[in-house]
C-alpha cells in the first residue's frame, strides 16, 4: 500500500509454470496487497505452481478465452477486490517485477493515471533479445499510430501496464477483443477518455519460455492495431461511432 492506496498485481497466465515462481518471488510485497493469477486453461501446472506459492486469488477459465479475455478477468477481479492501483505483469518473466514500485508511485501520488513499461525507451528491447523484425515492426506501427492518433508514445505494444481504479471503472474494457489487439484498444480508450499516459524505461528478456506469437498472428495483430487507430481517429473527428469508446 502507498498513500493508503491498495495495489493489486494481476498475472494473465497461459502455460507459465516454468517462470511463474521466479516472477512471483520478485514482486515487492512491501507495497503489493493482492496478487491475482488468471489461468487461461493452461496445459501445464500453472495453477498448481500458483497454489504452492500461496497465491490467494486464482481464477481458472473453463475454456481458453484468449489474451484479451484473460485480461478482462484480471481487471474484473481486481475491481472486485477494490484495488486502487492495478498492475498487469506477465508471469513469463519477460518484464522485471522490480519496476512495480516506480509505476505504482506515479499513480499513488496522482501524477498519472496510467503508466506503461516501455521496451523502446533506451536500448532495452534489442539488448534483451527482441528479434529485429519485431523491433522494426514495433517502430513502424508505433510511428503510424502516433500520427493517426496525434499522440507521442514510444511504444503501444508493451505488456507491462499500470492503471488507476478510476481508469478501469471509466473505460469499457469488456467491449474489447479477446485477442491480442485488446491491449491497443485499451490504450485508444484511455486516450479517448482524456487521460495522459506515462512511460518508464523497461528492460526485457527474450528466451524459450517467454511468450510470443507467430508471424501470421503478428500480421493479424498489426492489422487490428491499425484498424483501432483509424477507428479512434474517426470517432474523434465525429465521422463514426464505435462501442469501445463509450464511457461508463
Amino acid at each position: 500500500m502507498i498513500n493508503n492506496k491498495t495495489i493489486a498485481v494481476v498475472l494473465p497466465a497461459y502455460n507459465a509454470a516454468k517462470t511463474l515462481e521466479k516472477t512471483y518471488n520478485e514482486i515487492p510485497f512491501d507495497i503489493v496487497d493482492h496478487v491475482i493469477l488468471v489461468d487461461d486453461l493452461s496445459n501445464d501446472e500453472t495453477v498448481e505452481v500458483g497454489r504452492s506459492l500461496g497465491i490467494k486469488h486464482i481464477v481458472q477459465h473453463k475454456k481458453n478465452r484468449g489474451y484479451g479475455g484473460n485480461q478482462k478477468s484480471c481487471y474484473s477481479k481486481a475491481l472486485e477486490l477494490d484495488a486502487d492501483i492495478v498492475i498487469m505483469l506477465h508471469p513469463d518473466y519477460q518484464y522485471t517485477p522490480q519496476l512495480i514500485q516506480s509505476m505504482s508511485y506515479l499513480i499513488a501520488n496522482d501524477v498519472y493515471q496510467v503508466v506503461l513499461g516501455s521496451r523502446i525507451l533506451g536500448k532495452g528491447a534489442l539488448k534483451g533479445g527482441m528479434p529485429i523484425y519485431k523491433y522494426i515492426a514495433n517502430r513502424i506501427l508505433t510511428l503510424t499510430q502516433n500520427l493517426i492518433m496525434n499522440q507521442k508514445l514510444s511504444e503501444y505494444h508493451t505488456g507491462y501496464r499500470a492503471f488507476s481504479k478510476e481508469v478501469l471503472k471509466r473505460i469499457d474494457f469488456e467491449a474489447n477483443s479477446d485477442d491480442f489487439v485488446f491491449d491497443n484498444q485499451m490504450i485508444a480508450q484511455i486516450f479517448y477518455a482524456g487521460y495522459e499516459i506515462a512511460e518508464i524505461t523497461c528492460p526485457t528478456k527474450y528466451f524459450d519460455e517467454a511468450s510470443s506469437i507467430n508471424f501470421k498472428r503478428s500480421a493479424i495483430y498489426g492489422l487490428g492495431v491499425l484498424k483501432t487507430s483509424v477507428s479512434y481517429f474517426l470517432q474523434k473527428v465525429g465521422i463514426a461511432k464505435y462501442k469501445i469508446f463509450e464511457l461508463k
